[in-house]
């Protein structure tokens, strides 16, 4: 994703699609500040009227007119600031959970792709951090640089009508004001952008850490980790910091210079006074709108670096809205056949994977699995093995050749409808924080309990799950961390029974198990595998002897198909890899020889 670039305050219009559907509430909004500017403006007429009605005249009945009249105004400036406050903050609340939403739809329809570069604690960052930038913004600084704009300019127009005389000095030190803003305004915004990157690069290590804490403790690299974050977090202090300073240096200039301009026309204007030329009322006015003037310019100051770190925060969340999915829906996708038969087809498909262009992870690969054929798939690390189950889910599609579903070329499929005909248990299955309900409904949402509890009986789960403290509705931890490895993989292969999907896809299902778990799982993906065509990754060849077939891979090529017997016979490679797991006599030197050879 892109950094360090200058960041255009015309990224805010990216929201304008976001705010459209509240333009009620943002007009009764702008209804309010108006009545709160004008009220407060219409209080400098006031305090003139006192001074020169009710205390230079020493008149009671116009003092109290004057104060009565007062009272009205601070009512409506009352009732217009919780009206205008009440609903910039609910604008800026539904905005931000709105892009939340959104910007969660979207990253979670992007193709796997995006998740080999980005960092997960990245995207989390921009979910959190930029989106509440943008409902302190819309929700407050919006409010107060349109309040600040319109009381800076009513204040002028005010001092113009009250005094021109004392008006014209003033405003030649508008000028000098801008050129601060302007200056450190650009320093800030350029700040802002990087420290928001800062901040996602800490939340990234942060989450990648926690979410392994049992490795990093496994092999004690708590120290390391902490340093590694104190590292991070501290850049992004000092980035932060960087940026405070140049909008403190913002504010005091514009501080100085405004009320410095205050100060010279309060002398000015008091010269007059003693000299008749201007009254304590016009006087009193005057001063009541300068301070006004000068305290909205300093406002917009501190309002511009909040804007400058929202646009920071908009363009981070707009560059990832506008990211496409590489794997997509055609604009009219073709109908898969019904009812499903399960045949899964690689045609003289190539592949490199998108971080690695230059090494081909398929090349010119052909398979045909016939409807309920069991597929083994086996050969060294890197022979292309996960890379053919990547493919059937369509998580990406080949460079050349095709992958076919029940006949039909996946790229004319929508990847979801396709996806539902599929069910994949996982060498390292995925559970839920949530309870058990929750996790096997997974596979299939508008299933019943009585459903979600005939499959966890054919996956061999119930045994344990009724054990539980609540039974099925017993909180699983996250990741599953109250589960054993075996339990998590029968949850994953009830889940995937629930799914009833014509193709199953086994990956390492049962490498990490012990024995007797293994036995369980075993049993439970031999009742989840009748009548389903399976294609099956495996190290372990003892799993996939009773395939109906086993294809032997390497270099992302098929060296050869057959039997367990047959590639016993024929193979070298398979031979060689049956050697090392089923000879309990091999040495260590003779495994090293055999594996080097293999390899």
């Amino acid at each position: 994703m892109h950094r360090g670039r200058g960041i255009n305050l015309q990224v805010l219009r990216g929201l304008v699609p976001y705010l459209r559907p509240y333009r009620s509430q943002i007009v009764g909004f702008l209804v309010a500040l108006a009545l709160g500017v004008g009220a407060v403006l219409v209080m400098g007429l006031g305090i003139k009227y006192l001074v020169n009605g009710g205390f230079a005249k020493a008149s009671a009945e116009e003092l109290d007119r004057g104060l009565l009249a007062l009272g009205v105004i601070v009512t409506v400036m009352a009732g217009s600031t919780y009206a205008r406050f009440f609903l910039i903050s609910w604008i800026g609340e539904r905005v931000a959970t709105d892009l939340r939403r959104r910007v969660f739809d979207h990253v979670v329809g992007l193709s796997v792709s995006f998740f080999e570069t980005t960092k997960i604690g990245e995207v989390l960052s921009r979910l959190t951090t930029d989106t509440t930038i943008l409902q302190s913004m819309v929700g407050s600084s919006v409010s107060l640089a349109i309040r600040h704009a319109m009381m800076l300019v009513g204040g002028v127009v005010m001092m113009v009508y009250t005094s021109p005389v004392l008006t014209g000095p003033l405003l030649l030190i508008v000028p000098a004001m801008v050129v601060p803003v302007v200056v450190y305004g650009r320093r800030v915004r350029r700040l802002s952008r990087l420290a928001e990157d800062r901040i996602a690069e800490t939340s990234a290590f942060a989450e990648e850490s926690l979410s392994n804490v049992r490795t990093v403790q496994a092999f004690s690299h708590e120290a390391r980790d902490r340093e590694s974050y104190t590292d991070r977090a501290e850049q992004a202090f000092e980035t932060a910091i960087d940026r405070t300073r140049a909008r403190a240096i913002l504010n005091f200039v514009v501080i100085i210079l405004t009320f410095g301009a205050v100060g010279v026309m309060i002398w000015i204007g008091g010269h007059k006074v003693l000299d008749n030329e201007v009254t304590p009322g016009d006087m009193a006015a005057f001063v009541f709108y300068a301070v006004m003037m000068a305290r909205s310019a300093r406002g917009l100051s501190e309002v511009y670096g909040d804007v400058q770190r929202a646009a920071g925060a908009t363009e981070r969340l707009l560059e990832i809205l506008a990211l496409e999915p590489e794997i997509t829906a055609p604009e009219n996708p073709v109908a898969l056949p019904e009812p499903p038969r399960g045949t899964v087809t690689f045609k003289d498909v190539t592949f490199h994977y998108p971080s690695r262009p230059d090494h081909s992870a398929l090349e010119g690969f052909n398979l045909d699995i016939a409807p309920g054929e069991t597929v083994a798939l086996v050969g060294p690390s890197g022979a292309g093995k996960t890379t053919v189950f990547q493919l059937a889910l369509r998580f990406y599609d080949p460079q050349q050749g095709v992958v076919r579903l029940d006949g039909v070329d996946l790229r004319e499929v929508d990847p979801v409808v396709a996806r539902e005909r599929i069910g994949l248990v996982a060498q390292e299955p995925v559970i839920f924080a949530a309870n058990a309900w929750d996790n096997i409904r997974y596979g299939r949402e508008d299933a019943t309990d009585e459903e979600i509890r005939a499959a966890a009986e054919a996956a061999v789960a119930t045994e344990f799950i009724d054990r539980m403290p609540d039974g099925f509705d017993t909180f699983l931890g996250e990741r599953g961390v109250r589960l054993s490895g075996g339990q998590r993989q029968r949850i994953a292969i009830a889940r995937a029974i629930l799914r009833n999907p014509a193709v199953l896809l086994l990956d390492e299902a049962t490498s990490a198990l012990d024995a007797e778990n293994e036995r369980l799982v075993q049993a439970a993906l031999e009742r989840l595998m009748e009548g389903r065509t399976t294609l099956i990754i495996a190290h372990r060849l003892a799993t996939v002897v009773n395939a109906d077939r086993i294809a032997v891979l390497e270099s992302g090529k098929i060296l050869s198909t057959g039997t367990h017997a047959e590639l016993m016979e024929h193979c070298e490679l398979y031979a060689r890899l049956a050697a090392m797991q089923f000879d309990p006599d091999l040495t260590l030197d003779n495994l090293v020889s055999a594996r080097n050879a293999v390899t």
